[in-house]
């Protein structure tokens, strides 16, 4: 089930690219914008990811950190962030515990073959650890402009 807005989002902890530990916790004070993707490398996934690293410094003003999660591997993120100059941190969730634990990790069906996965979601979890918007419906070509509007209205 995923956290509701207004209640405490998830703790965790993943690896990043580098195999370097990310907490949840590090970012208190900050607002997080916690963005689960599907895999790298694919069409939808990279338009998303180029948005939030064309938006980043409008991120970085806000006071917000992206972070782009996501069952693929280390290995895999490292070669997806240099591919295409990310700038943030995308973490390995590769036992998806951390998309469980914030319902994203869902049962598909695309063209009739059922398999489970991650569902295209973003949290928006502000200083206090507290989720402030949950996008459920993501336009990867305008995604990052859609959060950062909705940042301007949590000020």
């Amino acid at each position: 089930m995923k956290p509701a807005e207004g209640s405490k989002a998830p703790q965790f902890v993943l690896n990043d690219a580098d195999g370097k530990k990310v907490k949840l916790s590090d970012f208190k004070g900050k607002k997080v914008v916690l963005y689960f993707y599907p895999r790298d490398n694919t069409p939808g996934c990279t338009k998303e990811a180029c948005g939030f690293r064309s938006d980043l410094a409008k991120f970085n003003r806000a006071k917000a950190v992206v972070l782009g999660v996501s069952t693929d591997d280390e290995a895999s993120h490292g070669k997806f962030r240099n591919n295409y100059g990310l700038n943030f941190p995308l973490l390995a969730d590769t036992e998806h515990k951390v998309a469980e634990s914030y319902g994203v990790w869902q049962e598909k069906n695309m063209y009739g073959k059922k398999s489970w996965g991650v569902k295209r979601t973003t949290f928006l979890i502000g200083e206090d650890g507290r989720v402030l918007k949950v996008f459920n419906k993501v336009n990867t070509e305008t995604h990052s402009r859609d959060v950062l509007d909705a940042l301007k209205q949590t000020k």
